[in-house]
């Protein structure tokens, strides 16, 4: 197939904006396959702290890319690249259109071949920057951060250990800033055509609602049992990359005693917010995305135009 019938459907968007009901209602009308962009939902039984499919959903309309890890494993934006790109050939060899659904941008970029190549995560590393947060704390970290990549430190909030402990891991494994490194990252052009959708609302304080609502119904779905059981089974802590998923790493604290319940609820809601304002200034930044408002009734007729056309 030449580049000119090789299409593909990204809609992306904050966290509890609706992409996986759109995504479905896609794959319900039309002849497309799902493909999901969330590193949270490829591990196995995080389920409702992801907003998972349920399993009947999963079974009707499949979603490539969800449950291929357990939790104490490790999935990286290299490997989604690899793994994203066997599932469009896929569905394009099938004469399907694939389409990709999620909020993590990240592995978007990856798939278009804009990713940087940066050093693999360094175990000692990593625990001495934890020895530091715990002593000095995250914004002490992030000050250091500003004094050799001050642009990436503008981007990360001065509490987001994840971020900072990420950039500071890269700047000492490299001797070179991470913004820099994705400055310079010159991947290969797609060849195929991407029609990207970023669902960006215009009241914000409807998304925070819909965010400390769905959180609420996370926690009498089992959340909190869901963490214990993951704990139980693949022995998970705060070390591995699957529990820095927001809402897992604050439960986690909880059941592990180092924060009360109801301000590891406070933190967790908080952090989700904070996540879905990263996602939200991402995609009015790139220009790969059409920005749509998910609150519009309408929100669904140009994708579902597109989509008709191009399975026509």
């Amino acid at each position: 197939m030449d580049s000119a019938n090789r299409h593909l459907i990204v809609i992306a968007g904050p966290t509890a904006v609706g992409k996986t009901d759109l995504g479905l209602q896609l794959a319900r009308e039309f002849p497309c396959d799902l493909i999901s962009v969330d590193s949270a939902m490829v591990y196995r039984g995080m389920d409702i702290g992801t907003a998972k499919p349920d399993p009947a959903t999963l079974r009707d309309i499949p979603h490539r890319l969800i449950d291929i890890r357990d939790p104490d494993e490790t999935y990286s934006a290299g490997e989604f690249q690899r793994d994203a790109l066997r599932c469009v050939e896929n569905s394009w060899a099938a004469e399907r259109l694939p389409v990709l659904v999620g909020g993590t941008l990240l592995y978007v970029r990856a798939l278009h071949g804009g990713l940087a190549p940066l050093p693999a995560a360094d175990a000692d590393v990593r625990r001495d920057l934890d020895r530091q947060a715990a002593t000095r704390g995250w914004p002490a970290l992030h000050a250091d951060l500003a004094r050799v990549d001050a642009s990436s430190a503008a981007r990360i909030a001065p509490n987001d250990g994840q971020r900072i402990q990420r950039a500071l891991e890269v700047y000492q494994l490299t001797g070179k800033a991470l913004s820099a490194l994705h400055a310079a990252a010159d991947g290969p052009a797609p060849n195929w055509q991407t029609h990207a959708f970023g669902l960006v609302p215009s009241e914000r304080s409807v998304l925070h609602s819909r965010i400390e609502q769905r959180f609420d119904e996370m926690l009498a779905a089992g959340f909190e049992d869901e963490v214990r059981g993951l704990i139980a089974t693949y022995g998970v802590g705060s070390d591995h990359p699957s529990m820095r998923a927001v809402g897992y790493r604050q439960l986690l604290h909880c059941i592990a005693g180092r924060s009360s319940r109801s301000d590891a609820i406070a933190a967790a809601k908080a952090a989700t917010r904070q996540l879905a304002k990263r996602q939200l200034t991402w995609l009015r930044h790139d220009s790969l995305y059409r920005c749509v408002d998910p609150l519009s009734k309408a929100v669904y007729d140009p994708i579902a135009k597109l989509v008709n056309e191009l399975t026509a």
